[in-house]
């Protein structure tokens, strides 16, 4: 079972206001955590990017 892809696009901006990455709606935490991250919690942080990205 493969871990899943960085959610990384290239566009490296961080919001101001949120915190997070313009490009992948990820943290500084969560992006320098991510290689170091189990799978099931980079699922579980893709899956809260998804609910980030809605709002």
């Amino acid at each position: 079972m493969q871990d899943p892809a960085s959610p990384c696009n290239g566009v490296c901006r961080i919001d101001d206001t949120t915190g997070w990455c313009r490009g992948c709606q990820r943290t500084l935490e969560e992006i320098s955590d991510w290689s170091r991250m189990s799978r099931d919690r980079k699922r579980a942080l893709l899956a809260r990017l998804a609910d980030r990205r809605a709002t």
